[in-house]
């Protein structure tokens, strides 16, 4: 039995974030995350209504341990309160919008994680906006679009998570693209023992990897990606702002990767956030690449005793449709 944060430990964080006048007065678990703990805490008599507190502890990671993967990998797990801290300052300095940090403790002294406290940004998702006000969401898609900008015309010679490129420390690889493939190809082991659709053309999906791989020419400059950037990511404030959110994974690569997750996300309205000068022959390679991995990641995470399930199979089931018909000619 997982055992979570409970109210004592919650009500001590956000005191000494807020002050010892702050009272607790109602918590909740938010549902979808699946590497840390995210609660609402609502208070009175303190200066914020509500305040939401993360925690990086290991009951709220809900994947499976993967023991050879390099903790500088761009494609590691991407969790914890220094790769957030570091995103958070890294996209603030930019005059992107990301939720304000009150709090940030890693001394474990009031529960066993690393814990941070931050402003809660209680007005919705951009999702859920793109639904029931659609001229809010407009302005916040405008808005997203020039946050894109700013971010993936940031460029580093070498490519990597902000927090590791930050320390010092020296990112594996030869390429993106190669990294890219190498995953790809482990997805695809992966989707395989676990789907029988992608068990049938595994030998035709591999080969169809290393085709599109074979096509894309080398680079040595590479932009500011959020890497998992849905309207789920994206919160809007009371001022109609955009307010981007799980920012752990932030880091220097190709913005192709970035575009090709957001064509999937946005869909229909992915053309607004679309801009020229993408490379045809990355998004070939990283469009196959990016289902293979939501059929594998999905499927990997039912391994264990993630609560949703039926969405991840949703995900999977979808994903591995779309991975096959790219194979069509």
């Amino acid at each position: 039995m997982r055992q979570f944060m409970n109210d004592e430990a919650l009500s001590g964080i956000v005191h000494e974030a807020l002050g010892p006048g702050s009272g607790i007065v109602g918590v909740d678990r938010l549902r979808g995350g699946s590497k840390k703990g995210v609660y609402r805490v609502r208070t009175r008599r303190s200066h914020a209504a509500s305040v939401i507190v993360y925690s990086w502890a290991e009951a709220e990671n809900f994947w499976p341990d993967v023991e050879t993967v390099d903790p500088a990998h761009p494609f590691a797990p991407a969790s914890g309160l220094a790769p957030f801290l570091t995103a958070q300052r890294t996209l603030d300095s930019l005059g992107i919008r990301v939720p304000g940090v009150l709090l940030a403790d890693d001394s474990r002294r009031r529960c066993a994680a690393d814990v941070a406290v931050v402003e809660d940004i209680a007005d919705g998702t951009l999702e859920t906006l793109l639904k029931t006000d659609p001229p809010r969401a407009a302005k916040a898609m405008d808005e997203l679009g020039a946050m894109l900008d700013v971010m993936h015309q940031q460029h580093s010679r070498s490519y990597g998570r902000v927090d590791v490129l930050e320390r010092g420390d020296r990112t594996p690889g030869v390429s993106c693209e190669q990294l890219v493939l190498e995953r790809a190809v482990e997805d695809l082991a992966a989707a395989a023992e676990r789907d029988p659709r992608i068990r049938s053309a595994a030998a035709s999906l591999h080969h169809r990897l290393q085709e599109l791989a074979a096509r894309v020419s080398p680079r040595t400059r590479h932009g500011l990606i959020h890497g998992e950037l849905g309207p789920d990511h994206v919160l809007v404030d009371t001022s109609g702002h955009g307010v981007l959110i799980d920012i752990e994974g932030l880091m220097y690569f190709d913005v192709e990767w970035e575009h090709v997750f957001l064509q999937l996300r946005f869909g229909d309205r992915y053309p607004l956030l679309s801009r020229p000068g993408l490379d045809p022959a990355r998004l070939d390679l990283y469009m196959l690449a990016m289902r293979l991995s939501l059929v594998a990641g999905p499927l990997r995470l039912l391994d264990g005793d993630f609560p949703h399930r039926s969405v991840m199979r949703e995900i999977a089931d979808h994903n591995a449709k779309e991975a096959l018909a790219l194979l069509a000619p």
